[in-house]
């Protein structure tokens, strides 16, 4: 079997999930789109069982797999919650080097449609739930504009 694309080319996928993050949040900076996704991540991975968050991360490609189980230490799940409260916690995340804007869970989101395809991050999510689903929902973007990158 060859090697897996997301491994082969790993670094193509991360520079483009990022990117994707830049565009939604308007800003030319790498690190704000890092702490962004990693902080989105976080507040998604808290509300999963150990099991979720493993077979969610088995549809994500390699670098942000990586950063979604990034210091990671399995706890019981918090109870979901509103978009404002994900916000927020977002934008917690070493706080006093967070630049996240209130569009960050957004940009994420649509660089996550984007990297895994709407189709297959349904699948994930609907296993999870409606809660799940809800967390990455994106208003006013089209299929077009969140469909998976032909790589």
């Amino acid at each position: 079997m060859p090697m897996p694309w997301t491994y082969r080319h790993g670094d193509v996928e991360w520079r483009r999930f990022l990117a994707d993050i830049r565009e939604v949040m308007g800003t030319p900076s790498d690190n704000v789109a890092f702490t962004t996704a990693e902080g989105a991540f976080r507040a998604f991975r808290a509300r999963l069982t150990v099991e979720q968050a493993a077979d969610f991360a088995q549809v994500l490609p390699a670098m942000p797999r990586a950063l979604f189980l990034e210091g990671w230490r399995p706890a019981p799940p918090l109870p979901w919650a509103d978009g404002t409260t994900y916000v927020a916690e977002v934008k917690a995340l070493r706080r006093d080097h967070n630049f996240a804007t209130d569009l960050g869970l957004t940009a994420v989101a649509v660089a996550l449609h984007r990297a895994v395809g709407p189709d297959r991050l349904a699948i994930a999510l609907d296993a999870i739930g409606p809660e799940a689903r809800a967390f990455w929902a994106v208003d006013g973007y089209g299929p077009e504009a969140l469909a998976a990158h032909g790589f």
